[in-house]
């Protein structure tokens, strides 16, 4: 072996240490999953996030969110929000790639430069993902992380766990995470007692969730409500 490959500083070592942390940092990934199959998710990163938003701007926000079984989350929520996030959730690996494709496409035209308009292709897992331990920044890198979480959660988790995770973990506003803190805020019911129009109003809030805490009844949410009503009849989900 050369000196300069013995070297602590030398690129082969770096590169070395680069890839075992790489390989350590995935190794914690798939255990907080393996783990999340029994216990519940108390903390998020997306969670985390905005605790610390809040402290930095001293921000009076009460803080919601409780963790509700499979069967305590009303149906007409689990098929809204199947029927207005990923349509195909019950059958895809994780990831639709050809919506993925599409908003890639929808991005990354002139229209959406201009308007500063960015649509997303994810499906319910990818944003379990990203929610679960990654940041709201867009890049390649990140992109790339959240594909290997989601492998790992389709390959650890059934689509029934995966989808109970992801409707106790969401937000649904400033300090509002999960389907029951949700629920009764806006409807001052449980999760369980939603009606068919209360838990479509809910799932289209979920794209843009501190605006639309703001205005939960206009034409578009009013409209768009009445869709995925008629949709979530015929929405698929896990028993």
């Amino acid at each position: 072996m050369s000196r300069g490959a013995s070297r602590p500083g030398s690129p082969l070592r770096l590169l070395a240490l680069a890839l075992a942390s790489w390989l350590v940092l995935q190794g914690y990934f798939a255990l907080r999953i393996a783990l999340w199959s029994v216990l519940p998710v108390n903390e998020t990163s997306f969670m985390r996030a905005a605790q610390w938003r809040m402290l930095r701007t001293s921000e009076p926000v009460t803080w919601r969110h409780e963790w509700l079984g499979y069967r305590d989350i009303g149906a007409w929520l689990k098929r809204s929000v199947v029927a207005s996030e990923d349509s195909t959730f019950l059958y895809n690996p994780g990831v639709d790639w050809q919506a993925m494709l599409q908003a890639w496409r929808r991005d990354h035209s002139r229209y959406a430069e201009r308007r500063h308009l960015l649509v997303g292709g994810s499906t319910i897992t990818q944003q379990l993902a990203k929610n679960l331990f990654l940041s709201p920044e867009r890049s390649y890198i990140r992109k790339g992380q959240e594909l290997l979480i989601t492998g790992m959660l389709e390959l650890l988790l059934s689509k029934r766990r995966i989808l109970q995770m992801y409707l106790n973990s969401v937000e649904w506003g400033d300090g509002i995470y999960g389907a029951q803190a949700a629920s009764q805020t806006y409807f001052h019911v449980p999760a369980s007692r939603l009606s068919q129009l209360q838990a479509a109003r809910l799932a289209v809030m979920l794209p843009a969730p501190r605006f639309f805490q703001h205005h939960l009844y206009g034409p578009y949410i009013d409209r768009r409500s009445w869709v995925i009503a008629a949709r979530a009849a015929d929405a698929q989900i896990p028993r």
